[in-house]
């Protein structure tokens, strides 16, 4: 009776052992993230692509567990991280409905993105919403936190008033004479805001500058000869520019063409990232901001030498700006899904835990210490730095000279006072 019994329990055993080797391994838990930036269009070959390629080369070495330390952690806490990338180009209101997609259909636990200032004015109040947490990893209008309040959206990166403050405060300080001034900025909220910034910083730091030619082109244009002619016409000490990606080389190049860069000192406010591609074309002595210490600006430090060879190995091209604001945003997320883990008994955190974890976060990156300081806690500051073109016949390739770097109390606004405001106020409480 005993055997018969014994015999029995071996065969359903081995049923069981068949039965449970047939069945799928369970799953990995996944953390997946939307990704958002330019695959298309006149911002992409210098803007978006490179910052998709950094999310790329930085996720790999996340999953991997191949960051340093305190980044080393495979993945997310442990888990893989899936990303799904989407195209910004199409507007605002294409961007509003992909957005919807991602969080709807893809069941996205975040998303990461938006170059454009229109398109993040357009998506932060739809996720917010609809309760997701949303991460703008760019764009510069500082009207996102400061018309309103926001509980699941974040910005990593400082807003544009730190780049024009920066620009104003780099010319004081190397005794360029501001008596006259040109500007030529896109026609949309990046444009406006970058225009005004400059405006009111170099008002209160250059009293009695007069402005001469002040032009808006749209978004896009491209062809710039009418307003090249209009800013050689009326050559000005410096002229002040915002543009970026496919404009920012169009107006390079067809300005150097016509002498445009020798009748006036140039000011960029976001010019680092088509130095690249431009190489020779890009006139020497032109006075240029990354929108943070980025690329060949970037401090030294270990973490920064691992993610400059970590990019340029799998990209054959130095990082700049658009890579540089991608990774800190991920190292923030990381840093933010990781406590609020932490704080969750080693769990996926909510839409609400981890909006509640990077609430006022400090974490390390590439570019420096980020801060989520302002927006009660939902925007970023962080150091910049300023510097001039040269190029380098026998490195073939644009680098920059005669930086000066500015700490984050110097070109932002406090806490508790909206950019224009403080710097209509000239700039009160600046520690520089």
């Amino acid at each position: 009776m005993d055997k018969t019994f014994a015999r029995r329990g071996a065969l359903a055993a081995s049923v069981l052992a068949a039965a449970l080797a047939t069945q799928p391994a369970i799953a990995q838990e996944t953390f997946k993230i939307g990704i958002v930036s330019f695959l298309s269009g006149q911002a992409a070959e210098s803007f978006g692509i490179p910052a998709v390629n950094g999310a790329k080369v930085l996720v790999e070495a996340f999953n991997a567990g191949q960051a340093p330390a305190p980044f080393n952690k495979p993945g997310f806490g442990g888990m893989k991280i899936e990303p799904i990338y989407v195209d910004e180009a199409g507007g605002a209101t294409k961007q509003v409905q992909e957005l919807r997609n991602l969080y709807d259909r893809e069941n996205v636990d975040a998303v990461v993105g938006y170059v454009s200032s229109g398109d993040c004015l357009a998506v932060a109040p739809v996720a917010e919403e609809m309760k997701r947490f949303l991460l703008l990893y760019d764009c510069g209008t500082p009207r996102i936190f400061e018309e309103r309040q926001y509980q699941y959206v974040f910005r990593t990166a400082s807003h544009g008033a730190m780049d024009n403050v920066a620009l104003a405060r780099y010319l004081k300080a190397k005794n360029v004479k501001v008596g006259t001034l040109n500007l030529i900025n896109q026609d949309y909220a990046w444009g406006h805001d970058s225009k005004a910034d400059f405006l009111a910083a170099s008002d209160s730091l250059f009293k009695g500058r007069q402005v001469q030619v002040d032009l808006l082109p749209k978004f896009g244009a491209g062809q710039y000869g009418t307003e090249i002619s209009a800013l050689m016409s009326k050559p000005a000490d410096v002229t002040h520019s915002s543009l970026w990606g496919g404009d920012l080389q169009a107006l390079v190049l067809q300005g150097g063409a016509r002498g445009l860069f020798k009748s006036t000192q140039v000011v960029l406010s976001a010019g680092d990232h088509v130095l690249p591609g431009l190489g020779d074309k890009m006139p020497d002595g032109v006075i240029i901001s990354a929108r943070g210490q980025y690329g060949l600006m970037a401090p030294k430090s270990p973490l920064n030498d691992w993610w400059f060879n970590l990019y340029e190995k799998k990209n054959n091209v130095y990082p700049v700006q658009a890579p540089y604001r991608m990774v800190q945003a991920l190292l923030g997320l990381k840093t933010a899904v990781e406590k609020a883990m932490a704080a969750n008994g080693g769990k996926k955190p909510t839409h609400e835990q981890l909006a509640a974890a990077l609430t006022g976060l400090e974490w390390e990156s590439p570019a420096g210490k980020i801060r989520m300081v302002l927006g009660n806690g939902h925007q970023a500051i962080q150091d910049t730095a300023i510097g001039r073109t040269k190029y380098d016949p026998a490195k073939k390739m644009v680098m920059l000279e005669d930086i000066v770097r500015f700490p984050a109390e110097c070109v932002n606004p406090p806490a508790n006072m909206k950019a224009e405001e403080w710097l209509k106020a000239g700039m009160p409480d600046a520690k520089c």
